[in-house]
């Protein structure tokens, strides 16, 4: 009964927070099906994980959301030390995921599962992977530190619970290009992946580093359709450097693969 208790005002805790936040940040919309959203982030499954996960010590704190989206929320955690980690947790709600099956589907290292909450299970250990992947190919990538049901943990790349600037909100250069085709080919050559869904909008540019992360969507290089994934990748880096009059490589797909 005392356990229970304790579990019970884990959950009132947890849930007065992200109220609270939700509140000040003005993610409260007067449309029921904004605020059933808000409410769904923190299902009973997700508030015992986070529960487990605080008492297993992975992390102590949780705090406002850094950045939402329609198949995640990544919130601002500390550890026992103070020290900051993103909690990355996925909505179990979203049909958004039901997109993401062709990721999964064909990529030998994984099965196709039925059930959203399945699913979103898998895509997080998928990305856990990914990045462990991408770590040992000599890949930056925000370090994984722990994964449970639909909950992420990883190294906080920012400060003080404010993200890193992406490429999109930051000046670029020849070089930030020229290190993002090196990250894409070893990526590729070494770690057997491709990031299938690289963009401006899911690089970090920070204290000189540039840092891939959103690797939910990777796919092993024997994925059929990896090479129309990786050509894509490639397009959407030409195109954004374009766009910043910076001149581009057109032939790089070709290198990638020749490795």
């Amino acid at each position: 009964m005392a356990a229970q208790e304790k579990e019970n005002k884990v959950f009132n805790k947890l849930q007065r927070k992200i109220d609270k936040y939700e509140r000040e940040n003005r993610f409260l919309r007067k449309r029921s099906e904004d605020r059933q959203a808000i409410e769904e982030v923190f299902d009973k499954r997700t508030k015992i994980a986070l529960y487990n996960l605080m008492k297993d010590k992975s992390f102590q704190t949780l705090n406002g959301v850094v950045k939402t989206g329609k198949e995640a929320r990544i919130y601002w955690g500390q550890t026992n030390n103070e020290e900051s980690i993103a909690v990355k947790i996925y909505l179990t709600f979203t049909s958004e995921f039901r997109n993401r099956l062709k990721y999964i589907d064909g990529d030998p290292r994984f099965r196709a599962v039925k059930g959203i909450s399945k699913i979103v299970e898998l895509w997080a250990r998928k990305e856990f992977r990914n990045l462990n992947s991408a770590i040992k190919a000599g890949v930056r990538v925000p370090k994984p530190i722990f994964v449970k049901k639909n909950i992420l943990g990883m190294e906080f790349i920012g400060k003080d619970g404010v993200s890193a600037p992406t490429l999109k909100e930051i000046e670029v250069t020849k070089s930030d290009y020229l290190k993002i085709l090196t990250l894409i080919r070893k990526l590729y050559v070494k770690g057997k992946l491709v990031h299938a869904d690289l963009s401006e909008y899911n690089i970090f540019k920070w204290k000189g580093e540039i840092i891939l992360f959103d690797m939910g969507s990777a796919v092993n290089i024997k994925h059929p359709n990896s090479t129309t994934y990786l050509q894509r990748d490639i397009n959407n880096i030409n195109q954004f450097f374009g766009k910043r009059g910076i001149k581009i490589n057109n032939n790089w797909v070709n290198k990638v693969i020749d490795k």
